[in-house]
């Protein structure tokens, strides 16, 4: 299924309706290899289990927890003007998130690659879970993450889809996320909260807040920079874009 719906494409969230959006989200092999393996974790949770006290507690520190890790992730790692300098690091930071800030509309590469967030979920879950109730607990904060994963997956999705939410905090979140895609990329990290944001003084409520930000969309990867390291540019075919391309280019 994924293979017939996904090769060779690239959904612009511009022009997708919501019906076509959940289609596309339910046979992107990441949300569907989240899903499986949440199922595998909630039975293993079960099976190493004596009671459900302890792996729901470890299930609801790793969603308490998500916000905060990624924030730091999006923030520090992200955003982070150092991995571009590295031909071994380039093109992973090139498609976890400098093509999503090149084309906020491009569905295919909104979604994190599995090869990067599958790793960084286990390692940041599990070893929370198995200190609040072993093996049980890791399997349930695997679980925890992995399906939060998938909210967070999606909610991104409604915030780029050409779509205005009926829900007042999901369209309040859509307005504050666009305005770190299209306004200044330095503040507004959130994708279900602001709340770490505000916390660490990066939240900003509207663009005359601040002035808009020359790297909005390049992340400070600029023609320049591109001289000096070329692989981003390389792997991309064209040097980095300061907006993002017209609907006749995407065609």
């Amino acid at each position: 299924m994924f293979v017939a719906t996904w090769k060779g494409r690239s959904f612009d969230l511009g022009k997708m309706t919501l019906p076509d959006l959940v289609k596309a989200y339910c046979t992107f092999y990441a949300i569907q290899a989240y899903f499986g393996l949440a199922i595998i974790s909630i039975i293993a949770a079960f099976y190493f289990g004596s009671g459900w006290v302890g792996p729901l507690v470890a299930a609801a520190a790793v969603v308490a927890l998500y916000p905060v890790v990624w924030y730091l992730l999006h923030r520090f790692v992200l955003h982070s003007t150092y991995l571009y300098r590295w031909k071994s690091t380039a093109a992973i930071w090139k498609r976890i998130h400098f093509d999503h800030h090149q084309d906020p509309h491009r569905l295919d590469v909104l979604f994190g690659a599995l090869y990067t967030t599958l790793p960084t979920i286990v390692v940041v879950t599990i070893p929370v879970g198995w200190a609040i109730a072993g093996p049980a607990g890791a399997a349930s904060g695997l679980a925890a993450g992995l399906l939060t994963t998938c909210v967070y997956e999606f909610v991104h999705c409604i915030q780029h889809l050409n779509f205005k939410p009926r829900n007042k905090y999901l369209k309040y979140m859509k307005e504050h996320h666009l305005l770190h895609h299209f306004h200044h990329e330095d503040g507004n990290y959130g994708i279900t909260s602001f709340a770490v944001d505000k916390a660490l003084g990066t939240y900003y409520d509207k663009a005359k807040d601040r002035p808009r930000s020359p790297t909005v969309y390049n992340l400070g990867y600029d023609v320049e920079k591109a001289k000096k390291y070329p692989w981003v540019a390389e792997e991309s075919g064209h040097m980095p874009r300061d907006r993002p391309p017209s609907a006749r280019q995407q065609a």
